[in-house]
């Protein structure tokens, strides 16, 4: 049996073409680096290619949320005890250099040396490029990825959505979706600020998290109408998606989703 061919930035490029980024477009990646196989240099060479792939009028934006920042005994209301008192001190505070769990290739697009990123304290996103500044300029502190967010700045630059190796279960632009929806599933956000040199507790409502519930479905029925082909990039499924498409879909589906399951 041959071994497995190891990617290079052109490999890459190449790939990223045939799955239909060109320059000039907004992209949002939702990316897994082992989904490709053996990349040389890693989750760096993964970052430029998709860089030399939008090209200089083009932005690569990806999701850097942080929900280390947050509450880690929600549960516990009133006076707390010692212990929790304790484990909410070692929260840390949202700062534009925090690392993200989300993926290596995500963290090698927020720590580039021109990349910017969003102020909420646990959606933000890092995007590099023509339309960086603005695509990050304003976050809505309740229903951070709803009106105003990175997410509606994408949209309405007719942003598309890059999959790889992932599915709709990590596609962000699906909870952008249900914020639009009337009887959009609801969570409180916790998480601590500084103000004037004190550790405050905010608390804002966003939509819920799916946990698979229904993302999945919509994803794949959005790409089986649309038309949407997916390509393999080294050993990666990968799809492009429009965000309008998808938005416009997905917020009709998921409200005659919710609805069903709410009659039931």
């Amino acid at each position: 049996m041959s071994a497995p061919i190891a990617l290079s930035a052109d490999d890459l490029l190449a790939g990223w073409k045939r799955a239909g980024v060109a320059p000039g477009m907004n992209v949002i990646v939702h990316a897994s680096l082992s989904s490709l196989g053996t990349v040389i240099g890693g989750a760096a060479t993964v970052a430029e290619s998709l860089r030399r792939a939008v090209g200089v009028d083009g932005t690569l934006v990806v999701p850097a949320f942080t929900p280390q920042v947050a509450d880690p005994a929600p549960s516990v209301t009133g006076v707390p005890g010692g212990d929790v008192r304790a484990r909410r001190a070692d929260v840390p505070f949202f700062t534009p250099d925090l690392p993200s769990p989300m993926g290596a290739v995500a963290e090698a697009v927020r720590t580039l040396p021109d990349a910017v990123r969003s102020r909420h304290p646990q959606a933000s996103v890092a995007a590099v490029g023509a339309h960086a500044a603005e695509i990050v300029a304003g976050q809505p502190w309740h229903f951070a990825v709803g009106a105003g967010s990175p997410f509606q700045q994408l949209h309405d630059l007719d942003g598309q959505i890059l999959l790889v190796g992932v599915g709709h279960d990590r596609n962000s632009f699906l909870h952008h979706a249900e914020s639009l929806v009337q009887h959009r599933r609801l969570k409180q956000r916790r998480y601590p600020v500084e103000v004037d040199g004190e550790r405050v507790w905010w608390e804002t409502l966003d939509v819920g998290d799916d946990n698979g519930t229904y993302f999945p479905l919509l994803g794949r029925q959005y790409e089986e109408r649309a038309g949407i082909r997916p390509t393999t990039v080294g050993t990666a499924r990968v799809v492009l998606l429009p965000a309008r498409g998808l938005v416009a879909f997905a917020a009709r589906r998921l409200g005659e989703l919710i609805s069903e399951s709410s009659a039931v």
